[in-house]
């Protein structure tokens, strides 16, 4: 039985509205440990020996479901094979936990509170743990985001139909995978113009800190 397959024959076994469930994967071969660690990085794996043992989240804050078949895909290609168990789950986690809406959720009513006019933002992603950003990069590569200072914060611009940015639509469609990946995290929008026209330049720049934005 494949990775993917085990993972759904637990998550099928699940009482409907679990909330926390923890996962150990044992290693077939130890010499795949190191790279078994850092392909479940995303998902805040924590290795001892041939051993890792991570979580997912039904609702609320974490890695989804489908971050976890994605993170067994991704093993399965490099032929990384292994023993997946439910270790425990705590089907009241997701009640008492806080849950932050999802960053797709957060694009959409941040939209909705521009002025109809608007042409160009200068956007921040502030992240609820350092262990998102590598895998945060990845998903908003699109969008050329880039640290801004220690904290973990990605910044990045969009433009509704020109210039510096990534489209609306792409946007929402960075911060879904991010989603499907368990990031969360707080979208802020720092800058905003309207009716920016261009004249020999491809958008408008901002100088914050002494840099380029």
């Amino acid at each position: 039985m494949t990775l993917v397959e085990q993972w759904q024959e637990i998550e099928s076994g699940l009482e409907p509205g679990w909330g926390d469930a923890r996962l150990r994967l044992t290693l077939a071969e130890p010499v795949h440990a190191s790279r078994a660690a850092a392909l479940l990085g995303p998902l805040n794996a924590h290795r001892s020996g041939t051993e890792l043992r991570f979580h997912t989240v039904g609702r609320g804050s974490g890695p989804r479901p489908d971050a976890i078949r994605r993170a067994l895909e991704r093993l399965e290609r490099e032929r990384i094979d292994g023993t997946l168990e439910l270790v425990a789950v705590d089907a009241g986690a997701a009640v008492v936990r806080a849950a932050r809406p999802l960053l797709s959720e957060e694009w959409d009513a941040l939209q909705a509170a521009l002025p109809t006019d608007w042409s160009d933002l200068h956007l921040e992603l502030e992240l609820d743990s350092s262990d998102y950003v590598a895998r945060a990069s990845l998903d908003l590569t699109p969008l050329n985001a880039r640290r801004e200072g220690p904290r973990p914060t990605l910044g990045f611009r969009a433009a509704r139909r020109r210039g510096y940015g990534g489209a609306p639509e792409m946007v929402r469609r960075c911060l879904e995978r991010c989603d499907a990946d368990g990031i969360t995290g707080e979208l802020r929008l720092l800058r905003v113009l309207s009716e920016a026209r261009n004249v020999y330049t491809q958008g408008p720049v901002w100088h914050v800190g002494g840099r380029t934005t």
